[in-house]
């Protein structure tokens, strides 16, 4: 057995599955927040289950928001219009239960220029960042495709080429890697909600040839392996087939499992809390640094103490890859990348209200001005750095 040779998946999952709409209702009401005071204190979670919606957490902001409207047009734009796809934006009900953040936590996250105080982490923690050459944008390939199957799956539905598609879906990709180089599609799995009557077979050609081939077309060979709506029947979907938690797709929301995760979800969040900022933050580190070409593949650890400014630690791993040792990356990074909260958030310009698009299709490998975490602007001066090193050897 070639034993260069290995097999991996990474899944998606549309806008409109449950998990996936309790993200988006969580982050448009983060934005709403943010867009009337930038300096607000979120953390919202949604929960969703057949016609109801429940809205909860703490919140500290000098803005009013009308969650109750916030998760109607949240519905209504990913296409839950009709009670038959699990909920209806017209007739769900909305229940709300919303606290202050509480003021223990406060003490130690907010900046207090009187006693010189900088502003600490929101919570304890560890973030990971990652990044490789397998993708223009520097992303894996299995969730990178996974996600345009996804996306791909939404648009079709939308303009009207498969119009009988329901917004619940998801999607699966295997690649077939050789030498750690990924070659070939092996398999790929599509499921999505469609409105009831329509025959199998349609669906699976509908499938394959608008979403599949136009997004996986390089990658799929005579061999690939198709499972399209592999049950047989999607009608039920929704919040009526799963209830939705915010939260619950860290490893969709980030690399599709190739690379680690810290544990902490991103929606709902403001940027005080280093599960999201410091994670955004290691992404923009091992992105660059990929760009520079300092290693093929490239992750970073950052961990942190709620209340406490600087990082605990910091880790780097080249798997093999790196033209530099790890002490000599961790202290490019420490020289040229801000790991304090206050500085993470200045930095990438977070208190902006640009999330709720962020919470479907992924946070990383997306080419949005607004994902200032994917901008290549170190990679100059890293690719400078990394000459300089070189020739005092």
């Amino acid at each position: 057995m070639n034993q260069n040779k290995y097999l991996f998946s990474s899944e998606s999952v549309t806008e409109g599955h449950p998990d996936k709409i309790c993200d988006q209702i969580s982050d448009a009401i983060l934005d709403e927040c943010l867009r009337q005071d930038k300096n607000s204190r979120v953390a919202a979670e949604t929960a969703v289950k057949n016609g109801a919606i429940w809205v909860f957490g703490e919140i500290t902001t000098k803005g009013f928001v009308d969650i109750d409207k916030i998760v109607r047009t949240t519905l209504k734009t990913i296409g839950y219009d009709h009670s038959r796809l699990g909920i209806d934006y017209e007739n769900c009900g909305v229940f709300c239960s919303i606290i202050p953040q509480s003021q223990d936590i406060a003490i130690g996250v907010d900046a207090d220029k009187v006693a010189h105080h900088m502003q600490g982490a929101g919570d304890q923690g560890m973030m990971f960042g990652y990044a490789c050459i397998e993708t223009d944008e520097l992303m894996p390939l299995p969730i990178m495709l996974a996600h345009k199957l996804t996306k791909k799956l939404a648009a079709v539905r939308k303009n009207g080429v498969i119009p009988y598609l329901g917004p619940d879906g998801k999607s699966q990709v295997t690649i077939e890697y050789d030498g750690g180089v990924p070659k070939r599609v092996h398999t790929v799995v599509v499921s999505n909600q469609h409105n009831e009557g329509i025959k199998k077979d349609k669906i699976q050609k509908d499938i394959i040839e608008h979403v599949i081939k136009p997004v996986c077309g390089e990658y799929l060979d005579s061999t690939t392996v198709y499972h399209v709506n592999p049950t047989g029947e999607f009608v039920i979907g929704g919040p009526q087939a799963d209830a939705g938690l915010t939260g619950r797709k860290i490893i969709v929301d980030t690399y599709g499992g190739m690379g680690r995760h810290g544990g902490g979800a991103f929606s709902g969040k403001d940027p005080s809390k280093v599960d999201r900022s410091a994670a955004y933050m290691a992404r923009y580190i091992a992105k660059n640094f990929v760009a520079a070409g300092i290693a093929d593949r490239f992750e970073v650890e950052i961990s942190y103490a709620i209340g406490i400014a600087e990082p605990l630690s910091l880790w780097v791993d080249t798997f093999g890859t790196g033209k530099l040792d790890d002490e000599q990356i961790i202290e490019l990074i420490r020289k040229h990348f801000p790991l304090t909260p206050q500085g993470i958030i200045a930095h990438l310009n977070l208190q902006r209200p640009i999330y709720e698009k962020t919470a479907a299709y992924g946070h990383f490998g997306r080419n949005d001005p607004d994902f200032t975490w994917e901008s290549l602007d170190k990679k100059d001066v890293l690719l400078q750095e990394l000459n300089k090193l070189i020739k005092e050897k």
